[in-house]
């Protein structure tokens, strides 16, 4: 790896936690009149669509099965999701918003609109579809990389033929 690939990896790092941290407090704000926070908008809105047991929730979503877990719990605890039989699993349940879950992420909807419309202004179309392009191919690469082991220099791809 040369110099300029490694500070481009820092740029990115710092850029994606910098990103983060700014997209964590609007989270706040947006789900603030929902009665909800930013980690029980993202575990409820990996659901809307289809009910997902905790481990198919922490791995879209990038969390840890732990944090999905107690989040899911203090959401069935408010009556904005459930826990229903999987039929692929006897233990592993599954998630599913409820009535109450659905009309909170509703709530979020106005002031989401509104930041998205910003957004757009500020990035124009292109420069806003570019942005998800770009950040979806590095999350792409990322998980490829997580899946592929590292190469180490000077180490050989397979082993000597004499067995050393």
């Amino acid at each position: 790896m040369s110099r300029a690939d490694q500070d481009r990896l820092s740029r990115t790092a710092l850029g994606v936690f910098h990103l983060n941290g700014q997209f964590l407090t609007v989270s706040e704000e947006l789900t603030r009149p929902a009665g909800l926070t930013a980690a029980r908008w993202q575990v409820l809105g990996a659901v809307l669509n289809e009910p997902l047991p905790v481990a198919g929730i922490a791995r879209a979503m990038g969390m840890t099965r732990q944090g999905v877990q107690r989040t899911a719990d203090l959401l069935v605890d408010k009556g904005l999701a459930e826990y229903v039989p999987n039929p692929a699993h006897r233990r592993a349940k599954l998630l599913r918003p409820t009535q109450e879950g659905h009309a909170a992420i509703s709530r979020i909807g106005p002031g989401h609109a509104e930041l998205a419309a910003r957004l757009a202004r500020e990035l124009g179309a292109e420069g806003f579809a570019e942005t998800v392009r770009v950040l979806e191919r590095l999350s792409e690469a990322m998980d490829t990389l997580r899946k592929t082991p590292p190469v180490t220099p000077g180490a050989s791809a397979s082993p000597s033929p004499s067995g050393a």
